[in-house]
Protein backbone atom coordinates (compact mmCIF):
# COMPACT_ATOMS: atom_id res chain seq x y z
CA UNK A 1 0.00 0.00 0.00
CA UNK A 2 2.97 2.27 0.53
CA UNK A 3 3.20 2.78 -3.25
CA UNK A 4 -0.12 3.89 -3.77
CA UNK A 5 -1.14 6.95 -4.76
CA UNK A 6 -0.45 10.54 -3.33
CA UNK A 7 -4.03 11.94 -3.44
CA UNK A 8 -6.17 10.63 -1.17
CA UNK A 9 -9.66 11.49 -0.05
CA UNK A 10 -9.94 13.73 3.25
CA UNK A 11 -11.63 16.39 4.74
CA UNK A 12 -10.52 19.32 6.82
CA UNK A 13 -12.49 21.69 8.52
CA UNK A 14 -9.87 24.25 9.25
CA UNK A 15 -6.16 24.84 8.08
CA UNK A 16 -4.04 22.19 9.32
CA UNK A 17 -1.31 24.50 10.62
CA UNK A 18 2.44 23.51 11.32
CA UNK A 19 1.39 19.94 12.09
CA UNK A 20 0.23 18.53 9.23
CA UNK A 21 2.54 15.13 9.65
CA UNK A 22 0.28 14.28 12.88
CA UNK A 23 -2.95 15.42 11.69
CA UNK A 24 -5.99 13.32 11.18
CA UNK A 25 -8.83 14.56 8.89
CA UNK A 26 -12.50 15.28 10.51
CA UNK A 27 -14.07 12.45 8.63
CA UNK A 28 -12.01 9.76 9.68
CA UNK A 29 -12.74 10.53 13.16
CA UNK A 30 -16.41 11.78 12.69
CA UNK A 31 -18.50 9.29 10.41
CA UNK A 32 -21.12 12.14 9.47
CA UNK A 33 -18.24 14.51 8.02
CA UNK A 34 -17.68 15.32 4.51
CA UNK A 35 -14.97 13.30 2.02
CA UNK A 36 -12.78 15.93 0.50
CA UNK A 37 -9.31 15.73 -1.35
CA UNK A 38 -6.08 16.14 0.50
CA UNK A 39 -2.50 16.08 -0.90
CA UNK A 40 -0.69 14.01 0.90
CA UNK A 41 -1.58 10.83 4.26
CA UNK A 42 0.01 11.97 7.77
CA UNK A 43 3.40 10.12 8.11
CA UNK A 44 2.32 9.85 12.19
CA UNK A 45 -1.08 10.63 12.84
CA UNK A 46 -1.77 10.63 16.23
CA UNK A 47 -5.17 10.28 18.53
CA UNK A 48 -4.41 12.05 22.31
CA UNK A 49 -6.13 11.20 25.21
CA UNK A 50 -5.61 13.24 28.16
CA UNK A 51 -6.90 12.91 31.98
CA UNK A 52 -7.88 16.32 32.23
CA UNK A 53 -7.55 15.76 35.87
CA UNK A 54 -4.01 14.59 36.52
CA UNK A 55 -0.90 16.34 37.53
CA UNK A 56 -3.13 19.25 38.95
CA UNK A 57 -3.67 22.07 36.72
CA UNK A 58 -1.45 20.15 33.90
CA UNK A 59 -3.77 18.28 31.94
CA UNK A 60 -6.01 20.70 31.60
CA UNK A 61 -3.34 22.95 29.83
CA UNK A 62 -1.92 19.78 28.14
CA UNK A 63 -5.32 19.86 26.30
CA UNK A 64 -5.54 23.58 25.15
CA UNK A 65 -1.73 22.90 23.77
CA UNK A 66 -2.74 20.06 21.55
CA UNK A 67 -6.06 21.26 20.21
CA UNK A 68 -3.77 24.52 19.12
CA UNK A 69 -1.64 22.07 17.24
CA UNK A 70 -3.63 19.30 16.11
CA UNK A 71 -7.51 18.60 14.77
CA UNK A 72 -9.32 19.53 17.87
CA UNK A 73 -11.73 16.15 16.83
CA UNK A 74 -8.25 14.14 18.00
CA UNK A 75 -7.75 14.92 20.89
CA UNK A 76 -9.71 13.55 24.07
CA UNK A 77 -10.58 15.05 27.36
CA UNK A 78 -10.67 11.15 29.71
CA UNK A 79 -12.84 12.91 32.17
CA UNK A 80 -15.56 13.98 29.64
CA UNK A 81 -15.75 10.77 27.24
CA UNK A 82 -14.32 6.99 27.65
CA UNK A 83 -11.77 5.97 25.55
CA UNK A 84 -13.46 2.71 24.87
CA UNK A 85 -16.46 5.09 22.80
CA UNK A 86 -13.59 6.77 21.19
CA UNK A 87 -11.99 3.95 19.76
CA UNK A 88 -14.92 2.02 18.74
CA UNK A 89 -15.97 4.73 16.70
CA UNK A 90 -13.15 5.46 14.66
CA UNK A 91 -12.38 1.53 13.70
CA UNK A 92 -15.86 0.90 13.22
CA UNK A 93 -15.53 4.21 10.94
CA UNK A 94 -11.61 2.98 9.63
CA UNK A 95 -13.32 -0.70 8.25
CA UNK A 96 -16.07 0.85 6.80
CA UNK A 97 -14.02 3.34 4.57
CA UNK A 98 -11.18 0.34 4.13
CA UNK A 99 -14.37 -1.04 2.39
CA UNK A 100 -15.38 2.01 0.30
CA UNK A 101 -11.32 1.73 -0.67
CA UNK A 102 -10.29 4.82 1.19
CA UNK A 103 -6.17 4.83 0.75
CA UNK A 104 -6.08 7.50 3.76
CA UNK A 105 -8.42 5.01 5.87
CA UNK A 106 -5.34 2.25 5.21
CA UNK A 107 -2.99 4.46 6.14
CA UNK A 108 -3.77 5.55 8.67
CA UNK A 109 -5.76 2.26 10.17
CA UNK A 110 -1.74 1.08 9.32
CA UNK A 111 0.53 4.17 11.05
CA UNK A 112 -1.51 5.04 13.61
CA UNK A 113 -0.22 6.12 16.92
CA UNK A 114 -2.00 6.66 20.26
CA UNK A 115 -1.07 8.50 23.09
CA UNK A 116 -1.95 8.99 26.89
CA UNK A 117 -1.34 11.80 29.52
CA UNK A 118 -2.24 10.72 32.86
CA UNK A 119 -0.90 8.63 36.03
CA UNK A 120 -0.31 5.24 35.78
CA UNK A 121 -3.80 3.81 36.65
CA UNK A 122 -5.24 6.05 33.34
CA UNK A 123 -2.69 4.39 31.11
CA UNK A 124 -3.39 1.08 31.89
CA UNK A 125 -7.03 2.37 31.32
CA UNK A 126 -6.11 2.98 27.68
CA UNK A 127 -4.13 -0.85 27.31
CA UNK A 128 -7.16 -2.07 28.83
CA UNK A 129 -9.09 -1.18 25.81
CA UNK A 130 -6.56 -1.42 22.88
CA UNK A 131 -5.97 -5.01 23.92
CA UNK A 132 -9.41 -6.03 23.85
CA UNK A 133 -9.42 -4.74 20.01
CA UNK A 134 -7.56 -7.81 19.23
CA UNK A 135 -5.96 -6.29 16.20
CA UNK A 136 -3.05 -8.14 14.40
CA UNK A 137 -1.13 -4.94 14.22
CA UNK A 138 -2.67 -2.76 17.61
CA UNK A 139 -1.91 1.40 17.71
CA UNK A 140 1.17 1.67 19.54
CA UNK A 141 0.85 3.59 22.74
CA UNK A 142 2.73 6.24 24.01
CA UNK A 143 2.61 8.01 27.86
CA UNK A 144 3.00 11.06 28.73
CA UNK A 145 3.56 11.33 32.76
CA UNK A 146 1.44 13.41 34.32
CA UNK A 147 0.84 10.86 37.53
CA UNK A 148 2.74 10.98 40.99
CA UNK A 149 4.95 7.57 40.24
CA UNK A 150 4.82 7.55 36.40
CA UNK A 151 6.52 3.88 36.31
CA UNK A 152 5.18 3.31 33.12
CA UNK A 153 6.70 6.31 30.99
CA UNK A 154 9.74 5.81 33.00
CA UNK A 155 9.55 2.38 32.15
CA UNK A 156 9.77 3.02 28.13
CA UNK A 157 11.88 5.91 28.31
CA UNK A 158 9.69 9.20 29.04
CA UNK A 159 10.50 10.08 32.16
CA UNK A 160 8.94 10.38 35.70
CA UNK A 161 8.71 14.15 35.79
CA UNK A 162 5.68 16.06 34.77
CA UNK A 163 6.40 17.35 31.59
CA UNK A 164 6.01 21.40 30.52
CA UNK A 165 2.89 22.13 28.47
CA UNK A 166 3.66 24.59 25.78
CA UNK A 167 3.67 24.45 22.24
CA UNK A 168 7.60 24.18 21.73
CA UNK A 169 7.43 21.10 24.38
CA UNK A 170 4.64 19.11 22.94
CA UNK A 171 5.99 19.39 19.32
CA UNK A 172 9.50 17.92 20.89
CA UNK A 173 7.31 15.23 22.27
CA UNK A 174 5.46 14.35 18.95
CA UNK A 175 8.48 14.33 16.93
CA UNK A 176 9.89 11.66 19.77
CA UNK A 177 6.81 9.57 19.42
CA UNK A 178 7.09 9.85 15.79
CA UNK A 179 10.71 8.04 15.68
CA UNK A 180 9.98 5.73 18.66
CA UNK A 181 10.02 1.83 18.26
CA UNK A 182 7.44 -0.38 18.96
CA UNK A 183 8.20 -2.87 21.74
CA UNK A 184 5.83 -5.59 22.68
CA UNK A 185 4.77 -6.51 26.73
CA UNK A 186 3.19 -8.90 28.22
CA UNK A 187 -0.21 -7.91 30.18
CA UNK A 188 -1.92 -10.20 32.53
CA UNK A 189 -5.30 -11.21 33.89
CA UNK A 190 -6.63 -11.58 38.18
CA UNK A 191 -9.20 -13.59 39.30
CA UNK A 192 -10.03 -12.93 43.07
CA UNK A 193 -12.73 -15.21 44.13
CA UNK A 194 -14.13 -15.74 47.65
CA UNK A 195 -16.93 -17.77 49.48
CA UNK A 196 -20.16 -15.45 49.83
CA UNK A 197 -19.31 -14.63 53.67
CA UNK A 198 -22.32 -15.11 56.44
CA UNK A 199 -22.28 -11.29 57.08
CA UNK A 200 -20.26 -8.27 55.82
CA UNK A 201 -19.12 -7.43 52.57
CA UNK A 202 -16.38 -8.53 50.75
CA UNK A 203 -16.69 -6.21 47.60
CA UNK A 204 -12.90 -4.20 46.99
CA UNK A 205 -13.42 -1.00 48.82
CA UNK A 206 -11.81 1.66 46.47
CA UNK A 207 -10.22 4.98 48.23
CA UNK A 208 -13.53 7.17 47.76
CA UNK A 209 -13.82 5.99 43.94
CA UNK A 210 -13.20 3.25 42.00
CA UNK A 211 -10.15 3.49 40.02
CA UNK A 212 -9.42 3.21 36.67
CA UNK A 213 -7.36 0.16 37.21
CA UNK A 214 -10.09 -1.53 38.82
CA UNK A 215 -12.94 -0.80 36.33
CA UNK A 216 -13.00 -3.86 34.53
CA UNK A 217 -12.50 -5.64 38.38
CA UNK A 218 -16.15 -6.26 38.11
CA UNK A 219 -18.10 -9.32 39.65
CA UNK A 220 -18.32 -11.89 36.84
CA UNK A 221 -21.75 -12.60 35.50
CA UNK A 222 -23.88 -15.50 36.36
CA UNK A 223 -23.14 -17.17 33.27
CA UNK A 224 -19.49 -16.53 33.04
CA UNK A 225 -16.93 -19.51 32.86
CA UNK A 226 -15.65 -18.68 35.56
CA UNK A 227 -18.61 -18.28 37.90
CA UNK A 228 -19.01 -20.55 40.76
CA UNK A 229 -22.21 -21.17 42.65
CA UNK A 230 -21.86 -19.65 46.30
CA UNK A 231 -19.01 -17.30 45.41
CA UNK A 232 -18.21 -14.29 44.56
CA UNK A 233 -15.45 -13.26 41.49
CA UNK A 234 -14.39 -10.49 40.30
CA UNK A 235 -11.73 -9.97 37.53
CA UNK A 236 -9.41 -7.40 35.91
CA UNK A 237 -5.95 -6.77 33.98
CA UNK A 238 -2.75 -4.92 35.01
CA UNK A 239 0.47 -4.09 32.79
CA UNK A 240 3.13 -3.28 35.88
CA UNK A 241 2.27 -4.51 38.74
CA UNK A 242 0.29 -6.29 41.41
CA UNK A 243 1.39 -5.43 44.85
CA UNK A 244 -0.22 -6.82 48.34
CA UNK A 245 0.79 -5.85 52.17
CA UNK A 246 1.99 -2.76 53.75
CA UNK A 247 3.28 -1.10 50.29
CA UNK A 248 -0.25 -1.07 49.40
CA UNK A 249 -1.49 0.29 52.58
CA UNK A 250 0.41 3.59 52.30
CA UNK A 251 -0.72 3.87 48.94
CA UNK A 252 -4.57 3.91 49.65
CA UNK A 253 -3.91 6.15 52.67
CA UNK A 254 -2.33 8.91 50.03
CA UNK A 255 -4.78 8.09 47.18
CA UNK A 256 -7.69 8.45 50.11
CA UNK A 257 -6.07 11.61 51.52
CA UNK A 258 -5.57 13.11 47.98
CA UNK A 259 -9.17 12.33 46.90
CA UNK A 260 -10.83 14.13 50.17
CA UNK A 261 -8.35 17.11 49.93
CA UNK A 262 -7.33 17.62 45.81
CA UNK A 263 -6.44 21.04 46.31
CA UNK A 264 -3.24 20.02 48.91
CA UNK A 265 -1.87 17.86 46.15
CA UNK A 266 -1.36 19.45 42.43
CA UNK A 267 2.35 19.60 43.17
CA UNK A 268 3.98 16.41 41.69
CA UNK A 269 7.18 16.87 44.24
CA UNK A 270 4.74 17.80 47.39
CA UNK A 271 2.73 14.38 46.07
CA UNK A 272 5.75 12.42 46.82
CA UNK A 273 6.76 14.35 50.51
CA UNK A 274 2.88 13.73 51.24
CA UNK A 275 4.08 9.96 50.58
CA UNK A 276 6.97 9.70 52.23
CA UNK A 277 5.13 11.40 55.30
CA UNK A 278 2.26 8.85 55.30
CA UNK A 279 4.70 5.51 54.69
CA UNK A 280 6.04 6.83 58.65
CA UNK A 281 2.73 7.26 59.71
CA UNK A 282 1.17 3.85 58.94
CA UNK A 283 4.02 2.14 60.48
CA UNK A 284 6.22 1.12 56.75
CA UNK A 285 9.14 1.92 58.81
CA UNK A 286 9.26 0.83 61.87
CA UNK A 287 6.54 -2.02 60.99
CA UNK A 288 7.41 -4.27 63.64
CA UNK A 289 6.86 -2.16 66.09
CA UNK A 290 3.50 -0.60 65.19
CA UNK A 291 1.69 -3.31 63.23
CA UNK A 292 0.86 -6.81 64.06
CA UNK A 293 2.51 -9.70 63.28
CA UNK A 294 -0.72 -10.85 61.51
CA UNK A 295 0.07 -8.47 58.52
CA UNK A 296 3.46 -10.76 57.37
CA UNK A 297 2.08 -12.14 54.47
CA UNK A 298 3.56 -16.09 55.44
CA UNK A 299 1.14 -15.57 57.96
CA UNK A 300 -1.92 -14.33 55.71
CA UNK A 301 -1.61 -15.95 52.80
CA UNK A 302 0.21 -19.25 51.03
CA UNK A 303 1.61 -18.00 47.82
CA UNK A 304 2.05 -20.51 44.88
CA UNK A 305 3.10 -20.31 41.37
CA UNK A 306 3.43 -22.33 38.11
CA UNK A 307 6.35 -21.44 36.75
CA UNK A 308 5.67 -22.53 33.53
CA UNK A 309 2.97 -22.78 30.87
CA UNK A 310 1.45 -26.57 31.79
CA UNK A 311 3.28 -27.23 35.01
CA UNK A 312 2.30 -28.58 38.53
CA UNK A 313 1.65 -25.66 41.13
CA UNK A 314 4.40 -25.23 43.65
CA UNK A 315 4.24 -23.39 47.08
CA UNK A 316 6.47 -20.82 47.97
CA UNK A 317 8.49 -20.46 51.13
CA UNK A 318 8.08 -16.66 51.76
CA UNK A 319 9.96 -15.42 54.93
CA UNK A 320 7.86 -14.94 58.04
CA UNK A 321 9.37 -11.27 57.53
CA UNK A 322 8.11 -10.10 54.44
CA UNK A 323 5.67 -7.36 55.17
CA UNK A 324 4.76 -7.04 50.97
CA UNK A 325 5.00 -8.77 48.34
CA UNK A 326 5.42 -7.12 45.03
CA UNK A 327 4.44 -9.39 41.44
CA UNK A 328 6.28 -7.45 38.56
CA UNK A 329 6.30 -7.06 34.74
CA UNK A 330 8.10 -3.68 34.34
CA UNK A 331 11.53 -2.39 35.55
CA UNK A 332 10.24 0.49 37.45
CA UNK A 333 8.09 0.73 40.41
CA UNK A 334 7.53 3.10 43.26
CA UNK A 335 8.62 6.10 41.37
CA UNK A 336 11.15 4.43 39.14
CA UNK A 337 13.26 1.93 41.26
CA UNK A 338 13.57 -2.03 40.15
CA UNK A 339 12.87 -4.52 42.56
CA UNK A 340 14.18 -7.68 40.52
CA UNK A 341 17.38 -5.91 39.63
CA UNK A 342 19.98 -8.35 37.45
CA UNK A 343 20.15 -11.72 38.78
CA UNK A 344 23.57 -13.07 38.93
CA UNK A 345 25.36 -16.91 39.21
CA UNK A 346 27.48 -16.03 42.34
CA UNK A 347 24.78 -17.08 44.25
CA UNK A 348 23.13 -20.15 44.08
CA UNK A 349 19.87 -18.56 45.17
CA UNK A 350 19.73 -16.40 41.86
CA UNK A 351 20.84 -18.67 39.89
CA UNK A 352 17.68 -20.06 38.37
CA UNK A 353 16.40 -16.63 37.85
CA UNK A 354 17.04 -14.57 34.38
CA UNK A 355 17.04 -10.73 33.92
CA UNK A 356 13.52 -9.23 33.78
CA UNK A 357 12.03 -9.20 30.49
CA UNK A 358 8.64 -7.83 29.21
CA UNK A 359 7.95 -9.63 27.02
CA UNK A 360 8.61 -13.08 28.06
CA UNK A 361 5.57 -14.38 29.56
CA UNK A 362 7.27 -14.33 32.85
CA UNK A 363 6.59 -12.24 36.30
CA UNK A 364 8.80 -11.13 38.84
CA UNK A 365 7.58 -12.05 42.56
CA UNK A 366 9.43 -9.60 44.76
CA UNK A 367 9.11 -9.47 48.49
CA UNK A 368 10.69 -6.67 51.06
CA UNK A 369 10.22 -6.50 54.84
CA UNK A 370 9.69 -2.83 55.32
CA UNK A 371 10.55 0.64 53.94
CA UNK A 372 14.32 0.32 55.15
CA UNK A 373 14.67 -2.89 53.20
CA UNK A 374 13.36 -0.66 50.14
CA UNK A 375 15.68 1.92 50.56
CA UNK A 376 18.59 -0.74 49.23
CA UNK A 377 16.94 -0.13 45.61
CA UNK A 378 19.08 2.99 45.69
CA UNK A 379 22.25 1.54 45.95
CA UNK A 380 23.99 -0.03 42.89
CA UNK A 381 22.84 -3.05 42.21
CA UNK A 382 20.08 -3.11 44.88
CA UNK A 383 17.11 -5.57 45.19
CA UNK A 384 14.39 -6.69 46.96
CA UNK A 385 14.04 -10.55 47.79
CA UNK A 386 14.03 -12.81 44.91
CA UNK A 387 11.21 -15.06 45.58
CA UNK A 388 10.32 -16.17 41.75
CA UNK A 389 10.04 -15.44 38.22
CA UNK A 390 6.28 -17.53 37.16
CA UNK A 391 3.74 -17.75 34.32
CA UNK A 392 1.00 -17.91 37.26
CA UNK A 393 0.59 -16.71 41.27
CA UNK A 394 -1.65 -17.57 43.12
CA UNK A 395 -2.43 -16.50 46.72
CA UNK A 396 -4.55 -18.60 48.93
CA UNK A 397 -5.59 -16.51 52.12
CA UNK A 398 -5.99 -18.67 55.63
CA UNK A 399 -9.03 -18.75 58.09
CA UNK A 400 -9.14 -15.67 60.08
CA UNK A 401 -5.88 -14.30 59.63
CA UNK A 402 -6.87 -10.78 59.32
CA UNK A 403 -10.33 -9.22 58.33
CA UNK A 404 -8.56 -7.30 55.66
CA UNK A 405 -5.70 -6.95 53.59
CA UNK A 406 -4.69 -4.15 51.03
CA UNK A 407 -3.74 -4.26 47.59
CA UNK A 408 -3.22 -2.22 44.48
CA UNK A 409 -3.12 -2.61 40.88
CA UNK A 410 -0.90 -0.70 38.80
CA UNK A 411 -0.73 2.44 41.31
CA UNK A 412 -4.44 2.23 42.05
CA UNK A 413 -4.76 0.68 45.67
CA UNK A 414 -7.92 -0.73 47.51
CA UNK A 415 -8.78 -2.62 50.78
CA UNK A 416 -9.77 -6.18 50.21
CA UNK A 417 -12.15 -7.36 53.22
CA UNK A 418 -11.16 -11.02 53.91
CA UNK A 419 -14.44 -13.60 55.11
CA UNK A 420 -13.23 -14.36 58.61
CA UNK A 421 -15.49 -18.32 57.97
CA UNK A 422 -13.72 -19.88 55.56
CA UNK A 423 -10.47 -20.30 54.20
CA UNK A 424 -11.15 -19.59 50.28
CA UNK A 425 -10.32 -16.23 49.76
CA UNK A 426 -7.59 -16.90 45.81
CA UNK A 427 -6.67 -14.44 43.93
CA UNK A 428 -4.70 -15.49 40.89
CA UNK A 429 -2.79 -13.70 38.45
CA UNK A 430 -1.98 -15.12 34.93
CA UNK A 431 -0.40 -14.08 31.63
CA UNK A 432 -3.10 -12.51 29.44
CA UNK A 433 -2.06 -11.54 24.90
CA UNK A 434 0.27 -8.73 24.62
CA UNK A 435 0.24 -4.95 23.64
CA UNK A 436 2.81 -2.62 21.86
CA UNK A 437 4.48 0.49 23.85
CA UNK A 438 6.33 3.08 22.48
CA UNK A 439 9.58 3.53 23.43
CA UNK A 440 12.03 6.23 23.44
CA UNK A 441 15.95 6.41 24.67
CA UNK A 442 16.95 5.03 26.94
CA UNK A 443 14.69 3.21 27.74
CA UNK A 444 14.76 0.39 31.01
CA UNK A 445 12.41 -2.06 29.09
CA UNK A 446 13.82 -4.85 27.50
CA UNK A 447 12.37 -7.86 25.11
CA UNK A 448 13.14 -10.77 25.21
CA UNK A 449 13.82 -11.06 21.38
CA UNK A 450 16.00 -7.88 21.40
CA UNK A 451 19.24 -9.28 19.65
CA UNK A 452 21.30 -6.97 21.61
CA UNK A 453 21.19 -8.57 24.40
CA UNK A 454 22.19 -11.93 26.20
CA UNK A 455 19.90 -14.84 25.38
CA UNK A 456 18.09 -16.20 28.80
CA UNK A 457 20.36 -18.49 30.45
CA UNK A 458 17.58 -21.09 30.09
CA UNK A 459 14.83 -21.88 27.94
CA UNK A 460 12.46 -20.48 30.45
CA UNK A 461 10.04 -18.26 28.64
CA UNK A 462 6.92 -19.72 27.28
CA UNK A 463 8.68 -22.04 24.82
CA UNK A 464 7.05 -25.40 25.31
CA UNK A 465 4.00 -25.23 22.36
CA UNK A 466 2.36 -27.71 23.58
CA UNK A 467 1.63 -26.36 26.98
CA UNK A 468 1.24 -22.68 25.58
CA UNK A 469 -0.99 -23.98 23.55
CA UNK A 470 -3.15 -25.54 26.50
CA UNK A 471 -3.16 -22.89 28.49
CA UNK A 472 -4.46 -20.40 25.69
CA UNK A 473 -7.62 -22.96 25.80
CA UNK A 474 -8.06 -22.93 29.14
CA UNK A 475 -8.14 -19.49 30.17
CA UNK A 476 -9.38 -18.02 26.60
CA UNK A 477 -12.95 -17.46 28.15
CA UNK A 478 -11.69 -15.74 31.17
CA UNK A 479 -9.30 -13.50 29.42
CA UNK A 480 -11.85 -11.54 27.18
CA UNK A 481 -12.95 -7.74 27.54
CA UNK A 482 -10.58 -7.74 30.86
CA UNK A 483 -9.74 -3.69 30.06
CA UNK A 484 -12.65 -2.27 28.75
CA UNK A 485 -16.13 -1.05 29.55
CA UNK A 486 -19.08 -3.32 28.51
CA UNK A 487 -19.92 -0.84 25.56
CA UNK A 488 -16.89 -1.76 23.73
CA UNK A 489 -18.64 -4.19 20.94
CA UNK A 490 -17.69 -4.27 17.18
CA UNK A 491 -21.61 -4.12 15.54
CA UNK A 492 -22.42 -7.50 14.42
CA UNK A 493 -22.24 -6.15 10.80
CA UNK A 494 -18.10 -5.83 11.36
CA UNK A 495 -16.44 -8.39 10.44
CA UNK A 496 -13.43 -8.57 13.39
CA UNK A 497 -11.56 -10.25 10.79
CA UNK A 498 -11.10 -7.45 8.66
CA UNK A 499 -9.71 -5.91 11.55
CA UNK A 500 -7.21 -8.56 11.88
Amino acid sequence: MEGEADIVVGSCSKPCGPLEEYHIPDYILKPDCQQVIVDHAPPCPVVVFINSRSGGQLGSSLIKTYRELLNEAQVFDLSEEAPDKVLHRLYVNLERLKMEGDILAVQIWRTLRLIVAGGDGTASWLLGVVSDLKLAHPPPVATVPLGTGNNLPFSFGWGKKNPSTDQEAVKSFLGLVKHAKEIKIDSWHIILRMRVPKEGPCDPIAPLELPHSLHAFHRVSSGDSFNMEGYHTFRGGFWNYFSMGMDAEVSYAFHSERKRNPEKFRNQLTNQGTYAKLGLKQGWFCASLSQPSSRNLAQLAKVKVMKRPGSQWEELQVHHSIRSIVCLNLPSFSGGLNPWGMPGTRRAADREFTAPFVDDGLIEVVGFRDAWHGLVLLAPNGHGTRIAQAHRVRFEFHKGAADHTFMRVDGEPWKQPLPMDDDTVVVEISHLRQVTMLANEPCRSKSVSDPSLPSPAHDSHGNDKDAAEEDEDEWEDGRRKFGAADTFKLPDEIDIAHLS
